[in-house]
């Protein structure tokens, strides 16, 4: 069989230019590769980050400043909020006030921003909170749906937000009890509750409930 040389120059000239296209690469310091490369989709905004102040919810209700905390991914993350408490409140009256707006924040649904970076609430709306019965500890908070009722992840939220407030103790434990006069008990925040919520429930230990 013969070959025109046409054909030759041809068949020379495919392998020649490959590799001047692999030198031109090298130049410029990226390496050529021989198959296709996936890298993916590009990154999203790093979930559980407010890149900025949410600025919207700070300023939906002028008040006093406060934490409270949200779920994100497997564990609890503090947001900035604000309540309105009556100025010469009494000390039971007023950590009752605060722990219902407390309540009310973290039973209403994340901003929008706070949602594009995965916060999410597993605290439901409806829920009311007073202070304490007539033989209970000064600082019983009464919840009307039981604590022991609450998912996990609720109850995390809601003892380490009290917790971490005026509506807690200078210990920064929270006494939680249903509503009427069924026993109460005493919660605390640890640093396994916040990473684990779901999974680790808040320690608690019994509270006499004759103060």
């Amino acid at each position: 069989m013969t070959t025109s040389r046409g054909a030759v120059r041809r068949l020379f000239a495919v392998p020649a230019l490959a590799g001047l296209a692999a030198g031109l690469l090298a130049g410029c310091g990226i390496r050529a590769t021989e198959v296709p490369t996936d890298f993916g989709p590009a990154p999203s905004r790093v979930r559980c980050s407010l890149t900025e102040p949410d600025v919207t919810t700070q300023s939906a209700r002028a008040g006093v400043p406060v934490q409270v905390f949200l779920l994100c991914g497997s564990s609890l993350v503090a947001v900035d909020r604000s309540v309105r408490v009556p100025d010469g409140a009494a000390d039971s009256a007023r950590r009752a006030l605060v722990a219902q707006g407390l309540l009310d924040e973290l039973a209403e649904s994340p901003s929008a921003a706070e949602k594009e970076a995965g916060y999410t609430t597993d605290v439901r709306g409806g829920m009311t909170v007073r202070g304490p019965g007539p033989r209970d500890p000064d600082d019983t908070l009464r919840l009307s749906t039981p604590p022991g009722t609450l998912t996990s992840y609720a109850l995390a939220q809601l003892v380490c937000t009290f917790s971490d407030s005026a509506a807690a103790e200078g210990d920064g434990s929270v006494v939680l009890g249903g509503p009427g006069s069924t026993p109460v008990r005493r919660y605390a925040c640890t640093d396994e509750v916040r990473s684990r919520p779901g999974s680790a429930e808040p320690p608690s230990s019994p509270v006499t409930n004759d103060g």
